[in-house]
């Protein structure tokens, strides 16, 4: 897996053996579809692009309808690439 795409939910601590506290973020992650894959030939680098979470149909223009329809998943909160080496 390249990445993932999560939202944050909050803050907490944990504790090593010895006492010390330690702060960690606390990330809900949520199901990623992937809605393009880039390749060299049409996009000139390499890239997979996914979504999370769901978006009002009211909310949805009509390019990125589109987009998520060719793909074939629901329409979700954003679109975030990630580059392959």
């Amino acid at each position: 897996m390249i990445g993932l795409v999560g939202k944050k939910v909050g803050m907490t601590r944990i504790f090593t053996e010895d006492g010390v506290s330690i702060p960690v973020t606390v990330i809900e992650v949520e199901a990623n579809r992937v809605t393009q894959v880039k390749d060299l030939a049409n996009d000139g680098y390499r890239a997979i692009q996914v979504t999370t979470g769901a978006k009002k149909a009211n909310r949805v223009t009509k390019p990125e309808a589109g987009h998520f329809a060719k793909a074939g998943v629901e329409a979700g909160r954003g679109l975030w690439e990630f580059r392959l080496g």
